[in-house]
């Protein structure tokens, strides 16, 4: 069975002098949950970019779904089934309310109103956070936001989770309510965390970014 995703040599640097992936490459099978680790700076977040055609590669190819992506049209496919979040939640949330924020996905998809607002309150439910529908969103704590953040990703019911820091913000409790829910979950995953009991829990495999490459983290 092919990859979801086949990552092959890329190159990638916003300042052409000093790349910031320099021949990175990167395979992610079906019903992997694959930690991505290295320092700041690496390029984790670099690489997700590149992985949905946020960004485009200097040199090396992007395949996703068995297909090579190139086009930004390529891509438009990918981002509907490779969900991301974001490691800063405000950029991901930008409706009046949570219930707008997570069903703008699944109508952008063409669900109908009745299917979407039925997908919200499961996706908010699943988190801890029914009851949340008509609150608004800026008024949200941290915490809340991320889950908030993370409710619009799942609400898209991607084939693939990519998650950017998803613990930051989240108390105690929360946190481990929401490991016991990535655990769990049936998609393929990639995450960057640099909380190694949340990825210990989480994660089958880890991968790490350094020095412009990924390899193994023992």
């Amino acid at each position: 069975m092919a990859p979801l995703f086949r990552l092959d040599g890329i190159r990638f640097a916003y300042d052409r002098a000093r790349p910031v992936l320099d021949g990175a490459s990167f395979q992610l099978a079906a019903g992997e949950k694959v930690a991505l680790t290295g320092a700041n700076g690496a390029g984790k977040t670099t690489l997700f970019h590149l992985m949905v055609g946020l960004l485009k590669p200097l040199a090396g190819s992007v395949e996703a779904f068995g297909l090579q992506r190139r086009s930004e049209a390529d891509f438009h496919e990918v981002r509907a089934r490779a969900g991301i979040l974001f490691q800063d939640s405000d950029d991901q949330l930008f409706c009046p309310t949570v219930a707008e924020d997570v069903a703008f996905g699944p109508l952008n998809l063409g669900k109908r109103p009745a299917e979407a607002r039925a997908i919200v309150a499961e996706t908010l439910g699943m988190l801890g956070l029914g009851g949340f529908e008509d609150r608004i969103t800026h008024k949200l704590s941290g915490g809340q936001k991320r889950l908030v953040a993370l409710a619009t990703v799942l609400a898209m019911r991607p084939d693939v989770l990519l998650l950017d820091e998803p613990t930051n913000a989240l108390d105690e409790p929360t946190e481990a309510r929401l490991t016991d829910i990535l655990a769990t979950l049936p998609q393929a995953m990639v995450v960057i965390s640099h909380d190694k009991t949340f990825l210990d829990r989480v994660a089958t495999r880890r991968v790490r970014l350094e020095n412009g490459r990924l390899g193994d983290d023992a």
